[in-house]
């Protein structure tokens, strides 16, 4: 077993990482760049090393100034968490070079299954379905044109080292396709440094579901069941759940053992995750490959009992896996959130700035993976994801019975965050139903907004405060009292009430 492991990411991710070590005995090392100096991981882990300023281009991504790291700290291996370096096979080969183990797939198998264009190569040569679409990065926007034509709108453009949602667009028509181009492939390479991209059709209504895989060095592979990643809002997963509320035990055989068997044809090891996008009728299409742990991994961990951080880090270690398929069971449901810092009444912008208070969710079934504390300022460089919420329950229902109660008694002073939104995301009709899609969410979304107040309107509503403020005036006088204060029933002003119910919104909910 490993004796000291380098985390080469932050946050929340971070912080869970630092929490496996610290059970297996491990001593953790965490990198920190100068926005992080203060952060949470950094505070946990054994050791902590600057890699770098708050850029995270001049410092998590600087694979030299990460290895680097883990030498001067006598590391012999590496997690890479997820996002940053973690899918990347250069960092991989380096810290080989360095003689230092990767916690995660070999650059090879990296390379055929962590880049989209390359797995779906592997999946058509291994039997197991594909979206129509580019098997090839294409060259420019005029091939892109060509190739849409012929598959037919709508398309998706997807980055081909991408992830999140980011460097991916639906384009509708042909009239869009130049800038949507420009705009993913932007994205793209300021994300993951890589501008290339690649064309699928775009299906209609589909779920997106996802399958966890682990296999050791010893060719042996198994799948922990599903994730329901439907939930999400511009292609960015918000909300999952394990098992998924539309599967049958046949169909989770039948991806199951279609996502093994892609794994095992390009020679997989450790922890990975095959998409699927699965239509009305339950077709199965096989999407991408993740070579890493997910954000979401929580709720495969709670429903099969498993630690995937621990098992990441004993398979890199040469030891076998624990168990065989017909081992594997699911018991009970989970739902997992992702709190935000962000506004989602000002187009979910990041919502940077101190946290004055933070309250946490607690009680039966329910777990808390943050990487954040009161005091503490939420940098604007880096994705604003605070935390996750993760319910567990006998049944969806009590689940989600359960999730509803913890987003009740969960809050951020200072800063504005999510909670609310989700709120009302998990108690509208079609989530309870588990009627939902990829694109549910945003046509939730364009329903929620209210009609914009036109300026006439407004300017009739100030003038109606502003004469009941005079009648009042006149009517009451401002008497004064034996102590001199202004003693008098004056109509509030319409800013001075929004300022204070929008001060009321940001007070911490009590459990």
């Amino acid at each position: 077993m490993f004796k000291k492991i380098l985390i080469a990411n932050r946050g929340e991710i971070a912080v869970r990482v630092v929490r496996a070590c610290r059970e297996l005995g491990i001593a953790s090392v965490a990198i920190y760049s100068d926005a992080d100096r203060a952060s949470l991981h950094v505070r946990m882990a054994d050791e902590a090393y600057r890699v770098g300023p708050a850029p995270s281009r001049e410092s998590y991504l600087v694979i030299d100034n990460v290895v680097a790291a883990a030498k001067r700290s006598s590391c012999d291996a590496i997690h890479p968490g997820y996002g940053f370096l973690a899918e990347n096979a250069a960092f991989s080969r380096a810290c080989a070079e360095a003689g230092i183990t990767f916690i995660g797939p070999s650059p090879e198998a990296m390379e055929k299954l962590g880049s989209k264009t390359a797995a779906r190569h592997l999946a058509r040569q291994a039997g197991v379905p594909t979206v129509p679409g580019t098997l090839e990065a294409v060259e420019n926007p005029e091939t892109a044109e060509r190739i849409a034509n012929e598959t037919g709108y709508p398309i998706a453009l997807k980055a081909i080292a991408g992830g999140g949602g980011k460097g991916m667009r639906r384009v509708e028509r042909e009239s869009d396709l130049a800038a949507a181009w420009r705009d993913a492939s932007s994205e793209a390479l300021n994300a993951f440094g890589d501008a290339r991209l690649y064309i699928e059709k775009f299906l209609p209504r589909p779920r997106h579901i996802e399958i966890q895989v682990l296999g050791d060095s010893r060719g042996a592979i198994v799948y922990l069941g599903e994730r329901e990643c439907s939930v999400q809002r511009r292609y960015q997963k918000v909300i999952e759940e394990a098992p998924s509320p539309v599967m049958t035990h046949e169909l989770r055989q039948m991806m199951g053992h279609a996502a093994v068997k892609l794994a095992r044809a390009g020679a997989y090891t450790n922890a990975g995750t095959l998409e699927f996008l699965v239509d009305e009728a339950r077709n199965f299409y096989f999407l991408e490959m993740n070579t890493r742990l997910q954000v979401e991994h929580p709720v495969t961990e709670l429903v099969t009992s498993l630690d995937l951080v621990k098992l990441q880090i004993r398979i890199a270690a040469g030891e076998p896996l624990p168990l065989v398929q017909n081992e594997i069971e699911i018991h009970g449901h989970a739902i997992e959130c992702r709190i935000y810092a962000e506004d989602p009444d000002n187009q979910f912008f990041p919502s940077p700035g101190k946290i004055l208070d933070c309250e946490a969710p607690s009680g039966p079934g329910i777990r808390w993976d943050c990487g954040v504390y009161t005091g503490w300022s939420v940098p604007s460089e880096y994705d604003p994801l605070l935390a996750k919420l993760i319910a567990w329950g006998a049944d969806r229902r009590e689940a989600l019975a359960r999730l509803e109660r913890a987003l009740g008694e969960t809050s951020f002073l200072g800063i504005r965050t999510n909670i609310e939104f989700l709120r009302r995301v998990v108690a509208e009709n079609d989530f309870i139903r588990g009627d939902i899609h990829t694109k549910w969410l945003d046509e939730y979304l364009s329903r929620e907004k209210k009609p914009v107040e036109s300026s006439a309107d407004s300017a009739e509503e100030d003038a109606a405060i502003i004469a009941a403020a005079l009648w009042h005036s006149s009517h009451n006088g401002a008497a004064t009292t034996a102590t001199g204060r202004a003693n008098c029933s004056v109509a509030e002003s319409r800013w001075k009430s929004e300022a204070r119910h929008d001060q009321l919104d940001r007070t911490p909910r009590r459990p």
